[in-house]
């Protein structure tokens, strides 16, 4: 399935846009063009985050919100947040996934899977995170999810400020990107999901495993629960969705 190769694609090299893509799948044989790799890329809704020229409107309705978190020291839990949304593939078709992960601890406070890009998936991964704690800076893309007034709404009204990665930064979310490659590796690539049951239970059970067991070198080999709060019976049920 061509958007399967795009995603390992785009996975590995998040700064890659279309044409590279397109470039690196006709070296694998493909014969494709930009234009259709350009729409498979938007259906999946990704696109590379290296500067490109400035093809795209600047018009936005959205407020602009600046990235907070230059030159910023991460010390402690619930300082920053990072939220993002990647592509989930399965047998037949393809899903939405939304985290919401303290990138202090790495630890991931909710996740959910959606059959669609609406903003009401992030609502509901933010909802379940606020249940847990509230962070001090909550980090997104500039996309149309976290950039609707739902969902700004959301963030401010719990006193929250909010960060956005600047347009072409590849670094800004970096710790979130971290966070795809590895469940993509660890877990999406080596399953064949059947349906978005199967997903949903298999991917749980993974970040399940990534907050209580997996071993973090970044966190001198500690579990991100340990990290985030040491108590692993109150934080290791969290919920997992389908709106």
């Amino acid at each position: 399935m061509l958007m399967n190769m795009i995603d390992k694609i785009y996975t590995k090299c998040p700064f890659y846009g279309y044409p590279r893509i397109t470039h690196k799948l006709k070296r694998g044989g493909h014969n494709v063009n930009h234009k259709r790799i350009h729409r498979l890329m938007a259906l999946m809704g990704i696109q590379g985050v290296c500067p490109v020229k400035n093809t795209s409107y600047n018009n936005l309705k959205h407020k602009k919100y600046p990235y907070l978190l230059e030159g910023v020291n991460i010390k402690y839990p619930n300082q920053v947040w990072g939220t993002d949304i990647t592509y989930i593939r399965l047998r037949k078709g393809f899903m939405y996934l939304v985290a919401v992960m303290d990138w202090y601890s790495r630890y991931v406070l909710s996740w959910v899977l959606s059959n669609s890009l609406s903003v009401d998936f992030c609502l509901e991964s933010l909802d379940i995170a606020f249940r847990i704690a509230k962070p001090e800076i909550n980090n997104s893309d500039q996309g149309s999810q976290f950039t609707s007034e739902e969902y700004i709404n959301k963030v401010e009204s719990a006193n929250v400020r909010v960060s956005m990665d600047g347009r072409g930064r590849v670094f800004d979310n970096i710790f979130t990107e971290r966070l795809w490659r590895t469940l993509k590796y660890e877990e999406v690539y080596l399953k064949d999901y059947e349906d978005c049951i199967e997903a949903k239970a298999s991917i749980g059970n993974y970040f399940t495993f990534y907050n209580n067991g997996r071993l973090h070198s970044a966190l001198g080999y500690s579990p991100p629960v340990e990290v985030y709060s040491g108590n692993v019976s109150t934080l290791s049920n969290i919920k997992r969705a389908i709106p």
